[in-house]
């Protein structure tokens, strides 16, 4: 039998895509550091109750460009930001599932569970591909969930592999879906809601023209979905992800606790590790519906994780000390993640650190101004694209960008303004560097972020060319 700490972790990042994604996103903060020197420095002023006045801009010629020890350290200075909390939590995140996953898989949980679902699924595979995705989008779409779906990746993938597909297949029924559901938005709390209270719109005012968009949108997944399952069928060999799906079904042959393997055995696996998961989505849905729960839902499945990854491998096993050693053998893959993290989040600190950012968001006024409805909501949606590139979390876009439009004449209605922020800020998470999810969860499954440009340029140039025709019909049918 093979010891655990010889096999491959589920989080295994190559070194080639992990010296490829380090480099571009190395070059994209130097580029950041050299534009706190090209670019003019400004503040906004602050309003009585404490708000920021972003229309009160001030130029600050007396600033100069960050240091450039604050900017080769930035990756480190980040962690003691404003953001370093958040950062922290979502590394400390990442660490605890990728080793509660490693433990479900080195016990046998997911080789009982995905061979239960793909023996049930095996002539009606499609089918489970459409619900799967349907599932993830409307995660994204109705409850604003996208990081906490790296829980269900290694599920998902592995269920995709042994009902004939890959574990690509599984990454765009899940994370891809997810974000493409995250900018569909209908009930999303983290931009539509968010952003309506913050500007006073209704959220469910016109809410036709979002459930249109929805339908549409999904329907575009859909097509890139079945697209590359169906050359996938032809050729096995163009799978993106062969190497990585060879372990996956390694794996699933046979388990690596030193168990017997009984009915009661598995019986027991097979309920520990349903339980296990049921709850854990239970928690992502109740966390993410309640109001005083929301801002938690991380921190709650961080403990949940933690405590019970361990108990449900035990549960299955019946050796803590081996579940001990899987547990720290899965912190140990993700560890190279970090790296993505800091760098990705150290763009936006360089901006913040260089006064940059108010000179940036003090240009849509002198943008839009005198232009046709039209343009100007072109505008405000290339500009919130912008900002995505540097600010990642949705919550900070939106008070920045929706409180400067709630006190800009833009000639556009409320919804439409809701609409151009949503458009904005979902579809790039699956598609930007500065997006830790995509990065994470790319090296779940071993794809290079390069290949998965190249392999999703079609869908997203197909979806951009959608989102301007939305835009238009939008602002024309007055929505």
């Amino acid at each position: 039998m093979k010891k655990a700490e010889k096999r491959a972790t589920l989080i295994n990042i190559s070194k080639k895509s992990f010296i490829q994604v380090t480099l571009l996103l190395l070059a994209l903060l130097l580029v950041s550091v050299a534009l706190t020197y090209l670019v003019p420095k400004g503040e906004f002023g602050v309003l009585p109750d404490g708000r920021t006045n972003y229309l009160d801009y001030v130029r600050r010629d007396d600033l100069g460009g960050i240091p450039l020890w604050q900017g080769l350290l930035a990756p480190v200075l980040v962690f003691f930001s404003s953001d370093g909390l958040t950062l922290l939590m979502l590394s400390l995140f990442l660490f605890v599932i990728s080793a509660a996953f490693q433990v479900m898989n080195d016990v046998g949980g997911i080789r009982a569970l995905i061979g239960a679902v793909s023996e049930r699924f095996r002539d009606r595979r499609g089918w489970l591909l459409v619900l799967l995705s349907f599932l993830f989008y409307c995660f994204g779409s109705f409850l604003g969930l996208f990081e906490e779906m790296l829980t269900m990746l290694p599920i998902v993938a592995a269920l995709c592999v042994l009902v004939g597909y890959d574990s690509f297949t599984g990454f765009i029924c899940s994370i891809l879906a997810c974000g493409f559901g995250f900018a569909g938005a209908i009930t999303n709390p983290f931009t539509v809601l968010l952003a309506s209270e913050i500007i006073g719109a209704n959220p469910m005012e016109h809410i036709w023209f979002r459930l249109l968009i929805f339908a549409v949108m999904f329907a575009l997944l859909m097509g890139f979905l079945f697209l590359y399952v169906r050359r996938l069928k032809k050729d096995p060999s163009s799978s993106l992800t062969a190497r990585h799906d060879e372990a996956i079904r390694a794996s699933a042959g046979e388990a690596l606790c030193p168990g017997e393997e009984t009915p009661a055995a598995a019986r027991r696996l097979k309920l520990s590790y349903t339980v296990f998961l049921l709850a854990a989505l239970a928690l992502i849905i109740v966390s993410s519906l309640s109001s005083a729960l929301r801002g938690y839902t991380v921190v709650i499945l961080i403990a949940y994780f933690l405590i019970f990854g361990l108990v449900a491998g035990t549960l299955a096993c019946g050796d803590f000390r081996f579940v001990l050693k899987s547990f720290l053998r899965g912190i140990g893959g993700a560890l190279p993640t970090i790296v993505f993290i800091a760098l990705a989040a150290s763009i936006k600190y360089v901006f913040d650190r260089g006064a940059v950012l108010p000179t940036i968001v003090n240009q849509i006024n002198t943008l839009i101004a005198g232009h046709s409805p039209i343009l100007v909501a072109l505008i405000i949606y290339l500009i919130v694209l912008l900002l995505e590139f540097f600010i990642s979390s949705s919550t900070a876009k939106a008070i920045l960008v929706m409180g400067l439009l709630a006190m800009v004449n833009t000639g556009l209605s409320k919804q439409m303004l809701v609409l151009l922020y949503t458009f904005g800020d979902g579809y790039t998470n699956v598609l930007f560097p500065t997006s830790p999810v995509l990065l994470i969860s790319l090296s779940m499954v071993e794809v290079e972020y390069f290949t998965w440009i190249k392999k999703s340029a079609p869908l997203f140039a197909l979806n951009f060319l959608l989102v301007l025709a939305f835009i238009a019909l939008g602002v024309v049918a007055g929505y």
